[in-house]
């Protein structure tokens, strides 16, 4: 028997003695089916082999980052490589996710779980988008966190207090961010309200800045522009493919980056030249012509670039794993565009190309809506 099949041999039996060998195998599948070289799985593999072995019985109950520092230094006494518990930690925390092992570190803030029940509240009874979610939580934690830091408890705030907020910050929110930030706050005072956490009457005291109708299109791209974005992805590159696609998306349907990256292959009818699209502000679904432009950029990118994958978004990432594309990757590669083309506007990135196809509808005489 040669060397290297000995290795092999050896190699499968450590794999298979390990502890959490379900638990391993089946987070290996999910990698091969996200497009993980071989290469990678065998790492992966090596790695899970200590992990587990070093993983205590309740693992299952949960494991936080001290934890796995603990792991670490009890494989740092056997094993002392430099990058030994870098890689150890990038290995295990993927794994223990997938699992529904990991405990995420939380701030311990006094307003957290308040904060908890709001997202839940905007999430569950609302139905608001992921994406309005996400920028609420974040606008309202801050305002909760500016509270702890200066004293201000919610019972006693008053509308002097909001003022406070708006003048400390006004020197980095511009009128439109302002405006949002308002909406934001005066939503979450009124929760706050029926909660009993704050005076009912402080969200009416909130005036947002007045914004004119389409204030914001001088801020987008005039379409020569967004024609030269289009023509940089012209290529036989695996990117500039998937890329193009993207952008005449967001560009000629106006779909917003959530609704890009959640974008599904069954959503495209290719029989009956059709898009339909979930539009995340409304939760409703909408039809649009599939234009032969649109239908053959996002043809050539399923056909050539796309791995098999069992995943169903439609964009995924270039490298393995090659999950779904996230909307602040797609955000990063239009802003660059922007950047390397000098395109000089108020902003960058995927939704400066839904107002510039606003703007298109506009001077033709067409609804956006």
């Amino acid at each position: 028997m040669s060397r290297k099949s000995t290795h092999a041999k050896v190699a499968g039996s450590r794999h298979r003695e390990a502890p959490f060998l379900p638990e391993r195998e089946r987070y290996l599948r999910s990698c091969a089916d996200s497009g993980a070289t071989p290469g990678s799985l065998t790492i992966k593999r090596n790695e899970l082999i200590w992990i587990a072995r070093l993983l205590p019985a309740t693992a299952p109950q949960g494991v936080d980052i001290s934890q796995l520092h603990e792991l670490v230094r009890q494989r740092a006494s056997m094993h002392t490589g430099v990058t030994m518990s870098e890689r150890m930690i990038v290995a295990a925390r993927p794994w223990l996710r997938f699992l529904g092992w990991w405990r995420e570190p939380t701030d311990a803030l006094p307003f957290q779980g308040h904060l908890d029940g709001y997202i839940r509240w905007m999430r569950d009874e609302r139905g608001f988008s992921p994406s309005t979610v996400g920028q609420w939580q974040g606008r309202i934690r801050q305002f909760l966190q500016w509270c702890e830091e200066t004293g201000r408890d919610l019972k006693g705030l008053q509308p002097s207090d909001i003022d406070a907020y708006f003048i400390q910050n006004a020197a980095r929110w511009g009128r439109i961010s302002m405006k949002a930030i308002t909406g934001a706050l005066r939503i979450y005072l009124r929760y706050a309200a029926t909660q009993g956490l704050c005076d009912s009457r402080l969200a009416t005291a909130l005036r947002s800045p007045h914004i004119y109708a389409q204030e914001s299109l001088p801020s987008a791209p005039g379409w020569s522009d967004v024609q030269r974005i289009l023509a940089t992805t012209e290529t036989d590159k695996p990117a500039d493919i998937r890329n193009r696609a993207i952008l005449m998306l967001l560009s000629i349907y106006g779909m917003r980056r959530g609704e890009v990256v959640a974008l599904r292959l069954d959503q495209v009818d290719w029989a009956g030249r059709k898009l339909h699209v979930l539009r995340l502000k409304r939760r409703q679904p909408q039809v649009y012509p599939l234009l032969p432009a649109v239908a053959e950029a996002l043809a050539r990118y399923i056909d050539t670039v796309r791995p098999h994958t069992s995943a169903q978004e439609i964009f995924l990432g270039l490298h393995a794993p090659q999950h779904p594309l996230t909307p602040s990757a797609l955000f990063s590669f239009v802003n660059n565009k922007f950047k390397a083309l000098e395109i000089e506007v108020k902003h960058r990135g995927p939704h400066a190309l839904r107002h510039a196809c606003a703007a298109r509808l506009v001077a033709q005489g067409l609804s956006f809506k």
